[in-house]
C-alpha cells in the first residue's frame, strides 16, 4: 500500500499508512511527512515495531534530540531513548511512571524549544477492552485565531519566561514519587524566554506559544496582570473546539508538533494496568532553518 495520510477531522490529528519506519524514509516522503506535522499537529503511523536504534534513526531526522535532566530510564546504548512506564521488575520502576500529567509544551523551558515529541508504544492498559492512558492535544493555531483581536494587538511583541521547574515541583507536591531538582539538576534547566505569539517554522501561521506547565511570567507586564492574562490564556487554549484525545494501540508510533500543539497524558490507569513508552524529543535545531525540508512557508 502507497503513503496514505488520513486527517482525523478532529482538531488536531492525522493517521499515516503505507510506511514502515523501521526502514529508512526518503527525503521526499520526509518532506510530505513535515508538512501533514505542520497542518495537523500530530501523526499516527499503527503496526510499527521498532527498537530504541530505529525509533532513534527516525526521531533524528527531525532534529537534535535531548537526553533526560535525571540521567534515569534512559537506553544504555541510546540514551537519547527513554522509556516510559509504570512497569516494574524485581520491585525496580522500569521507566518514569507520571510524565506528562498536565497540559505543556515539552522543551518550551529551553532556550532551544523543542520541536517534536516521538512515542511508540510497547504495551498500552486496557479496562473491559477499553485503552487507557491517552495523550491529549490542543491546537495553538486555532487558540491564536481564536483569541479577541484587541489581545492578540495588546500582547503582539511580548514575550513569557518558561521554568522547567515549574512542572516538576507540582508533579512533586502530587506525591508523584519524585524527588525535588537539586541545584545541578535546576542549572541544567535555566528559565528561557521565548515570544509569547511565535510564527510557526511549518505552516508560516501564528501560535499562541505559553502553556500551563511551563509558563510563568509575560516579562513585560507587571505581575498581577501578567498572572491574570496568563490565566485567561491557560484556559482559553484548552476550549473544546481545540482540544482531542488520541487513543493508544501497541505498535503505534506518534510523533507531534510541540511548536503547535500542547498535550497532556491522562492517567486513568492503575499500578496493576500495564503501561510502556520509549519516547525521543527533538529539539528546534534545525526546523527554523530556511532550507528544512517540507516547510509550507518556504514552498508556498
Amino acid at each position: 500500500m502507497g503513503l496514505e495520510i488520513k486527517p482525523t477531522g478532529q482538531s488536531v490529528g492525522a493517521v499515516v499508512n503505507g510506511l514502515d519506519l523501521s526502514k529508512e524514509l526518503s527525503v521526499e516522503t520526509f518532506k510530505v511527512l513535515v508538512q501533514a506535522l505542520g497542518e495537523h499537529g500530530y501523526l499516527s503511523f499503527p503496526h510499527q515495531s521498532l527498537g530504541p536504534a530505529e525509533l532513534k534513526r527516525f526521531s533524528g531526522m527531525f532534529g537534535g534530540l535531548q537526553t533526560s535532566v535525571s540521567g534515569t530510564y534512559n537506553d544504555p546504548v541510546h540514551p537519547e531513548v527513554m522509556t516510559l512506564s509504570n512497569m516494574k521488575k524485581n520491585g525496580v520502576p522500569l521507566g518514569l511512571s507520571d510524565a506528562g500529567q498536565d497540559w505543556h509544551t515539552d522543551m518550551s523551558y529551553n532556550r532551544m524549544i523543542g520541536f517534536a515529541n516521538v512515542l511508540h508504544a510497547l504495551h498500552v492498559p486496557k479496562r473491559n477492552g477499553v485503552p487507557l492512558g491517552d495523550t491529549g492535544f490542543a491546537n495553538m493555531h486555532f487558540a491564536y485565531e481564536g483569541l479577541p483581536e484587541e489581545l492578540k494587538s495588546d500582547l503582539a511583541g511580548m514575550t513569557v519566561t518558561h521554568d522547567f521547574n515549574k512542572f516538576w515541583s507540582k508533579m512533586v507536591t502530587s506525591g508523584s514519587g519524585r524527588a525535588p531538582l537539586t541545584a545541578e539538576q535546576k542549572a541544567k534547566r535555566p528559565p528561557s524566554v521565548h515570544p509569547i505569539f511565535m510564527e510557526h517554522p511549518i505552516t508560516g501561521r501564528k501560535v499562541l506559544y505559553a502553556n500551563p506547565g511551563y509558563a510563568i511570567r509575560i516579562n513585560e507586564l507587571p505581575e498581577v496582570e501578567s498572572d491574570r492574562i496568563l490565566a485567561f490564556l491557560f484556559e482559553h487554549q484548552l476550549k473544546d473546539d481545540y482540544t482531542t484525545f488520541y487513543h493508544w494501540a501497541e505498535g503505534d508510533v506518534l510523533i507531534w508538533d510541540n511548536i503547535g500543539t500542547l498535550h497532556k497524558a491522562v492517567a486513568d490507569y492503575g499500578p496493576d494496568e500495564a503501561r510502556m513508552m520509549i519516547r525521543c524529543q527533538v529539539m528546534a535545531d534545525q526546523v527554523f532553518e530556511p532550507g528544512f525540508p517540507g516547510k509550507i512557508s518556504a514552498s508556498a
